[in-house]
């Protein structure tokens, strides 16, 4: 009885950071491990992410995992049935109804792994990855490099002056930066 009350039990994991600290090569890791394993996996992520590929999750330093694009989290709900572990990136593009969804994932005795960011470009909170976060049983939060002075970076400072909360991009876009290179990144920034 104790193993299907623990077979049956649901759970969030949320990995944010950064842009290129790994948070995606991270989600990879946990759902292979997983597949390894012979459970039933299912991966989604935005449609309007096609960086790298339509339906792969791809890290950038190019491992990947096939993934059914969406434009709808409750397109999970249809798409999950008997299966045991869901996995969704770049979560922060999803509306506020990925929250619902997810609980009611995990409520139904599937293990949930997010990844996205956890800022935006201006280092507010983004999208509903606080609510995730506050629902999670785990959260990691991983960092990439600072690239002005090597120091565990937290912010994906964007390099142009698009205002657009989305701007899809990578290195040529957006760079890794700590506390102290972001705020004077900023101030340089403001007229």
């Amino acid at each position: 009885m104790f193993l299907e009350i623990a077979k049956k039990a649901g759970s969030i994991e949320v990995i944010c950071g950064s842009m290129f600290s790994g948070k995606t090569e991270e989600l990879i890791r946990r759902l292979k491990r997983a597949q390894f394993a012979n459970q039933k996996v299912e991966i989604y992520k935005p449609a309007i992410d096609v960086r790298y590929s339509d339906d792969q999750v791809v890290s950038h330093d190019s491992h990947s995992i096939p993934s059914t694009p969406i434009d709808s989290p409750s397109s999970m709900l249809l798409l999950s049935s008997d299966v045991e572990v869901v996995g969704i990136d770049e979560a922060q593009f999803f509306d506020d109804t990925i929250v619902e969804v997810v609980q009611s994932l995990a409520n139904n005795g599937i293990r949930v792994i997010i990844a996205g960011l956890d800022t935006d470009f201006m280092g507010k909170p983004f999208g509903p990855m606080p609510a995730l976060m506050a629902i999670a049983e785990d959260v990691q939060k991983v960092h990439a490099i600072c690239v002005k002075c090597g120091s565990p970076a937290n912010h994906s400072h964007r390099l142009s002056s698009d205002e657009n909360l989305v701007v899809l991009g990578e290195k040529e876009a957006y760079e890794p930066l700590c506390r102290h290179c972001f705020n004077e990144a900023v101030s340089k920034e403001k007229p």
